[in-house]
This record gives structure tokens, C-alpha cells and sequence, in this order.
């Protein structure tokens, strides 16, 4: 029997260590799964979520092709929003064949303008003649291939999807195999010794002469005290064994690897317990992501510090819009004519503190942002950021260092829904309150609106409310006359809710200043910036300043009985004509 075992372990073990190696050699299977595919000659190729994701694993695109080539992804919503009615190469999968295919989707646009730099794309690479990228996108995400948006897009595209060939059983069933081995060994050893002292040679024993019985006493008869015993010396020998003893000795450890099966009986639910699974939220998605964000101010950033630098309009204009671009426009005129002109402040690049996206998939959409530098030399900025379609890229339209602390808004990744310019929500519509305040730069407490804001810490009331403007009356010539009048800019206002029930306001004011000369043939002098900007210095008809000023207000919940405050604001010469 024992050789039996060890005849069933050996087998075992060889069975065992075989399976296991072969599973790491001849067994073992591809360790990806690939398909290629030439795309047909539309100037964008888009890769959908879903054919990325037909099979597990990390994607490793590869694309070919001559010149420039240009592969990015973002969502889905927003590539095929950038694509519009353009023709583009879909490449989906298979299940059938298991393979990549081609097909042509037909517009009406057969070129585009290049899609490299797009605010859209949630990471964008670019390369030469062929780029290579491994990615890890989620249903929802798509990608998009271009060269330059008029020639058609690289053809050659292959995917690479691995595959698990790890063989995880490999290893224990060699282990397995080695002790089934042992085990096999040790009863074959064992049995061996059995055996040999079993049938082995024995050397013969002379027999002993049986020593003579002893005479037994009768029932009855007893033997007289002090009689000698009849056999002294059976009191002192030991007793024989019945039977030949063997002493066997066996030494072996016998490990068998068991699968611990653990047997589970449906549970019954406790009536008493409570759920803990809550329910997802049915959001809008957000303008932008947080890297998505990141991404933009890195290059707002860099953008306005190199036109601000070069005095450059047209490079500003690629990252600014409305009144911050005519701030800094007016800005670089006036600093080519007088150069003791400071320029503006730059943009604090140290740190974004709040992004605050729209809730939207439709154009146009704002994100909302606060920026601050970490050693106090720029004052906090905020700024209100818009991209009016698609295939434009956001640019800074309001520009505002803070004054006063931003109230509490929504995380980036739920965003907040935009407002209506003429919503009551609040305790005023975002469309007047631009024109109220402007009330109470001009007549300071006898504005009908002066109660509703909060006097303290309104520095601006102070920069150019009625004090400023009544010693700028002082110090003009008595043949001249000067007026005052502000009223809301051309520029859309831009409304945020907060975590109150608030909304965040953006505005832009125009204060104006016409001097005009009191005498016939008297004249007018500018000074200053004005004298710069208007380049002239005299004017008989009379001037007109321009002072564009850039307000952010938080507008409390209709009903809560507080004040509007003033958080920042942005104010500045940007604009000089003559009367008449």
C-alpha cells in the first residue's frame, strides 16, 4: 500500500509541475491584443469612448503618417461640439471580427482650423511623422487625431489593448507539484524500510532448555512457616514477553494542499438596518475640469505677461475679451506715448484658489476663478473667464483685484448654473445693480440705492466717488466746466449662485468725465494719461474720458436683508475722444 502512494504522489507531482510550467512556457498566451486600421482622407479622425474601452486595459495608440500630427482627447459632448459640421474619419470596433474599423462621416466642412491648442482637450500631444501615446480613458471620453485641419488626417492608426497572461496558478502548482514530490519520496523510503524488515534474512537462535516446572502446592495443603521456597531464584527473574516485540520507527511529514471552500447561506436582511447607498447626483457636467482650468490660466497667464511686455494688442487679445482687454489695450497706447506709465499688475500665477464652472454643455459658458501669490505682493485677482463657441479658447473678460472675501461657492467638480442678468433672486437683479452703484459714486448717500450696499470697506467710494469728483471740479480753470455720468457697459453681465443663495455678479461701468472750454476760442488742455491717450495737447470743442470700471459684487438671497457688497474691482482710462 505504501508503494502505492508513493506510485499516486510521483504521478501527481510530475502531473502538477508539468501544468505549472507549461503554463508559463507552451500554454501561455498572447500578452496583448492589437488591430490596425487606414482611415479614410477627412481631416480629423475621433476614436469614441466606447471603442476604446472594447477591450481592458490601458490603450497604446499608434499613428503614422507624414508631417505634423496632433492627438488629444476630452469629452465626448465637447470633441463632437469642436468637430460641428466637419467630415471626420469614425473609427469604432468590431465584436464580430474582433477588429478596428473605418468609416466616413460626411459634413459640410471639409476643412478646419487647427485644433492644437483647443481649451477643449483634456490632454493634447503633438509629434512628427508618427506619435505613439498610451492612455487610460473612461466611457464619455473620445479622441481626436488631426495634422493641421486642412490635410487630411494621419492614416495609419493601431490600438494595442493588453492582455492578462500572467498565469497566477503557475507557481502553485509547481510548489504543489515539489511537495507532492516529497511527500512521494518519503513513502517510498518508508515503504523500503517496511519491506526489508519484513522479508529480510534473520539470524537463527538456539533454544533454550525449558527449565523444569515447579512443583504447585495443592489446594489445601499449606506449606510450613519458615520452609524455603522451592524455586528462589523465579522470584527474582523478569518475565518474558508473550510475544517478539518490533520496534518500529517512522519519520515523514505529510503536507497535502487543501482548497479552503468557505460555504456562505443567503443572509437575511436585518428590517431595522438602514441603507448607506446614496443616491448619485444628476448634475449638469461642468464647463471645464480642474485640469482642464489649470491648463487655460497657465496660458492666460503667459499670454497677457508677454503682451503686456511687448505692448502687444493683438497677442492680449488672444486670451483677453471685453473690458479687461480695453484696459490693457488703453494701457499699451498710453505706455508708447509716455513711458513713465506703470503698466498694469500682472496676473498672481502662485496659486488658484477657487474654480467655479458653469454648469452647462452649451455655448457660451463661463468659469469663475480666484488666484492669489503666495507672498502677498499682488493683491488677490478674480477673474470671470468666457468661451463664446467651441472652437474659440476662453479669454478673460472681467479682471478684478478683491477686496473683500469670496463667499463660499460650489466644488469644481459640481460647478454652479450661470443666471439670468434679470433674475430676482437676490435682493437685486444682476442687470441693475452695475447702474445703482454708479448712482452712489456720483451722489454718494443721496443715491436712491445707497442703503442697499455696504459702505465698509468700499475703497473704490473713496478712489472715485463724490469727494474725487468734487476736488476734480476744484482744480479745473474757471473757463471750463466739467460733468460726471457713468451708466452700464456694452459687456454682458455674468451671474453665479453660491452656497447661500447668492450670486456672484460681474459688471463693467463706464465714468465718464467731459471737461468742455466755458469762453469762445478757449481750449481745453489734457494732462496726464488723457494728453497720451488722446495724443493732443488742446482741444477747443472740449474732451471726453472714458474710465472703464470692472466691478464684482456678491448679491445676497432675496429676503435675507443684507447688503450688496462691493468684492473687487478693476478701474482705468480706456477711452479719450473729442466733444462733438
Amino acid at each position: 500500500m505504501r508503494f502505492v502512494i508513493a506510485i499516486v504522489a510521483f504521478v501527481i507531482a510530475a502531473a502538477s509541475i508539468g501544468l505549472g510550467v507549461a503554463q508559463r512556457t507552451v500554454l501561455v498566451g498572447p500578452d496583448s491584443i492589437s488591430s490596425q486600421i487606414t482611415t479614410g482622407t477627412a481631416s480629423l479622425t475621433i476614436i469614441d469612448g466606447a471603442t476604446l474601452n472594447a477591450n481592458a486595459g490601458t490603450q497604446a495608440i499608434e499613428i503614422a503618417g507624414k508631417g505634423d500630427i496632433m492627438l488629444a482627447y476630452g469629452r465626448t459632448a465637447d470633441v463632437m461640439a469642436w468637430v460641428g459640421d466637419a467630415s471626420f474619419n469614425q473609427v469604432s470596433w468590431d465584436a464580430d471580427t474582433d477588429k478596428l474599423i473605418s468609416t466616413v462621416v460626411q459634413g459640410t466642412d471639409q476643412e478646419v482650423p487647427s485644433p492644437v491648442g483647443s481649451d477643449l482637450w483634456v490632454r493634447e500631444f503633438t509629434g512628427t511623422d508618427i506619435l505613439t501615446r498610451k492612455l487610460k480613458v473612461p466611457e464619455g471620453v473620445s479622441v481626436i487625431i488631426a495634422a493641421d485641419g486642412t490635410l487630411p488626417a494621419p492614416s495609419r492608426l493601431s490600438i494595442t489593448w493588453p492582455l492578462d497572461n500572467s498565469a497566477p496558478l503557475s507557481v502553485p502548482l509547481v510548489v504543489a507539484g515539489i511537495i507532492a514530490l516529497l511527500v512521494g519520496l518519503i513513502t517510498f523510503l518508508w515503504a523500503l524500510v517496511h519491506a526489508r524488515r519484513r522479508h529480510g534474512p534473520r539470524r537463527a537462535s538456539r533454544k533454550l532448555p525449558k527449565r523444569p516446572r515447579p512443583p504447585q502446592l495443592k489446594p489445601g495443603k499449606r506449606r510450613d512457616a519458615g520452609a524455603p521456597d522451592p524455586d528462589p531464584e523465579r522470584e527474582l527473574e523478569p518475565a518474558r514477553p508473550a510475544g517478539r516485540r518490533r520496534a518500529f520507527v517512522a519519520t515523514g511529514t505529510l503536507l497535502v494542499g487543501m482548497l479552503a471552500l468557505s460555504g456562505c447561506g443567503p443572509a437575511t436582511p436585518d428590517p431595522a438596518a438602514s441603507s448607506t447607498a446614496a443616491a448619485a447626483l444628476d448634475t449638469t457636467p461642468v464647463a471645464v475640469t480642474e485640469g482642464q482650468f489649470a491648463k487655460i490660466f497657465t496660458d492666460v497667464v503667459s499670454a497677457v505677461a508677454a503682451a503686456d511686455t511687448a505692448r502687444d494688442p493683438d497677442l492680449a487679445a488672444t486670451r483677453l475679451a471685453g473690458p479687461a482687454l480695453a484696459l490693457r489695450v488703453a494701457n499699451y497706447a498710453i505706455r508708447g506715448v509716455d513711458s513713465a506709465v506703470a503698466p498694469l499688475s500682472p496676473i498672481p500665477a502662485d496659486k488658484i484658489k477657487i474654480v467655479l464652472p458653469q454648469q452647462t454643455q452649451n455655448w457660451p459658458r463661463s468659469v469663475f476663478a480666484v488666484v492669489i501669490s503666495t507672498d502677498g505682493s499682488i493683491a488677490p485677482v478674480g477673474l470671470m473667464l468666457t468661451q463664446d463657441s467651441p472652437r474659440e479658447n476662453y479669454k478673460v473678460h472681467y479682471l478684478v483685484a478683491l477686496i473683500a472675501t469670496v463667499p463660499n461657492v460650489a466644488p469644481v467638480e459640481l460647478g454652479a448654473g450661470a443666471q439670468a442678468a434679470s433674475n430676482v433672486l437676490g435682493v437685486m437683479a444682476p442687470e441693475d445693480v452695475a447702474a445703482a452703484y454708479g448712482g452712489i459714486l456720483i451722489n454718494g448717500d443721496a443715491a436712491p440705492s445707497f442703503s442697499q450696499f455696504q459702505a465698509d470697506g468700499d475703497v473704490l467710494r473713496t478712489a472715485i466717488g463724490p469727494d474725487y469728483k468734487a476736488q476734480r471740479k476744484k482744480q479745473l480753470p474757471t473757463s471750463a466746466a466739467i460733468e460726471f455720468t457713468n451708466g452700464p457697459g456694452p459687456d454682458p453681465v455674468i451671474s453665479f449662485v453660491t452656497n447661500d443663495s447668492g450670486q456672484l455678479v460681474a459688471a463693467v461701468l463706464d465714468d465718464v468725465e467731459t471737461v468742455t472750454p466755458l469762453e469762445s476760442g478757449s481750449a481745453v488742455n489734457p494732462s496726464g494719461q488723457v494728453k497720451a491717450l488722446l495724443n493732443k495737447t488742446a482741444s477747443t470743442s472740449g474732451i471726453t474720458a472714458t474710465y472703464g470700471v470692472q466691478l464684482l459684487f456678491y448679491i445676497p438671497p432675496a429676503g435675507s436683508g443684507q447688503q450688496i457688497i462691493l468684492l473687487g474691482f478693476a478701474s482705468g482710462l480706456v477711452s479719450v475722444t473729442e466733444v462733438g
